[in-house]
């Protein structure tokens, strides 16, 4: 890999790689496609919290989360997707990791892709339900704001080169602090690990025609993390999202860009936490600790 960010040079990051594995996890036929996963905390928590990256990102993006919510005795599972070129494969791949992973119902926190990803699945297992909850960051309930409909059927075609840079055309230019400047860098450098054909099946999820039906999803608990500065989606998403679930609660980050759980670390954490404690001495707690052990 030619670029190398700060980010991944830092003490936290070192401490992740070299004290959480990576694993490979095949759940289809195709031997050659294998989940990547991070599994951090107690292994006998049975609802963990399970986070989704963006289009750009590789499991690692969420480290600071794995870290500092394992203090904490929350499981925290991260996982990155192999080559799917449709929602209904790709959902049906994700059931087959958890199946895998002997875990009945997760707590889904999801950003961008990841988030729309999540609801898709907490829709595809709505008769036999697999998502305890959801927590979504910067996302989105419907393609149609893309406009690339057509584009998705040619994408596995196009250059790496190509993808990687229509993905960076929404990191965004406007004026950012230095850890949001250390965000972008470590996801331009997440980006560029990532062959053509992922990035390809990843933009065509993206953008193939699809909306959630948010209606069958209106009795999961839900918390909405957004920021209130400049981001690869619009306004116009935001509210839409709101408008699907009205009972949602809301967690507004004043700042943050596209990666706050990078360059938000703590106010993120901070808001997966209250999430997750709403589940605390139930059947679907993420932690292993008792509630008068945790802050």
């Amino acid at each position: 890999m030619s670029y190398i960010s700060d980010l991944s040079q830092s003490q936290e990051y070192l401490s992740f790689r070299s004290s959480v594995p990576l694993k490979r996890v095949v759940v289809d036929s195709d031997n050659t496609k294998g989940w990547r996963i991070y599994d951090c905390g107690p292994k006998k928590v049975k609802c963990p919290l399970i986070c989704l990256p963006p289009a750009s990102g590789t499991a690692d993006i969420f480290f600071k989360q794995a870290l500092a919510l394992s203090a904490k005795g929350i499981r925290v599972i991260s996982a990155e997707a192999p080559v799917y070129w449709n929602v209904k494969e790709w959902c049906e791949g994700f059931r087959k990791l958890l199946d895998y992973l002997g875990i009945v119902k997760a707590h889904i926190f999801g950003a961008s892709l990841g988030g729309y990803l999540a609801q898709k699945f907490a829709e595809y297992t709505i008769k036999c339900p697999r998502v305890a909850s959801l927590i979504l960051c910067n996302t989105f309930t419907d393609t149609a704001i893309f406009n690339n409909h057509e584009s998705a059927a040619i994408f596995w075609m196009l250059p790496g080169l190509v993808l990687k840079r229509m993905i960076m055309s929404n990191f965004g230019s406007a004026k950012v602090d230095p850890e949001m400047v250390e965000a972008i860098d470590f996801m331009v450098e997440r980006l560029e690990s990532l062959p053509q054909t992922e990035l390809a099946s990843r933009l065509t999820l993206n953008c193939l025609r699809g909306y959630v039906e948010a209606h069958k999803l209106a009795d999961l608990p839900i918390t909405v993390i957004d920021v209130f500065d400049e981001y690869a989606l619009s306004n116009a998403v935001r509210e839409e999202l709101y408008k699907c679930y009205p009972n949602a609660k809301l967690a507004h980050l004043k700042t943050g860009g596209n990666f706050p759980y990078l360059s938000r670390c703590s106010e993120v954490n901070l808001h997966l936490q209250i999430h997750l404690r709403q589940f605390d001495d139930s059947d679907f707690s993420s932690s292993d600790r008792p509630l008068i052990n945790r802050c």
